[in-house]
């Protein structure tokens, strides 16, 4: 593994240590939900009105994973398969594209 990708993961790896901070800290500051992740109803009370970009493509996009719900029956694992799902595909992603950075340099 080239120095690049092993820095490359290494940033990978460091921000998936601090994700967690995005639900963990409104919770304790009593700022509700994670950060940026508020509804266009949220979003409009917090705002006083919805923007007209965001009131056209509301509905438009349908999570895969909807409140990050598996059938595990319990929320807190639900988060934790996500994150790591999703850590799997970014960190594959960013490997991939990596060794394709890596060999055109060469």
């Amino acid at each position: 593994m080239d120095v690049f990708q092993k820095r490359l993961l290494i940033g990978l790896a460091v921000m998936a240590l601090l994700v967690p901070l995005g639900i963990i800290l409104p919770e304790k500051l009593g700022a509700g939900g994670a950060w940026g992740e508020w509804s266009a109803e949220a979003l409009q009370s917090m705002l006083g009105y919805l923007p007209e970009g965001l009131s056209r493509y509301t509905g438009m996009w349908n999570a895969t994973v909807s409140d990050y719900e598996f059938s595990t029956g319990s929320k807190p694992l639900s988060y934790i398969l996500s994150g790591l799902i999703g850590a799997a595909l970014v960190g594959l992603a960013v490997y991939l594209i990596s060794r394709v950075a890596v060999k055109r340099g060469k």
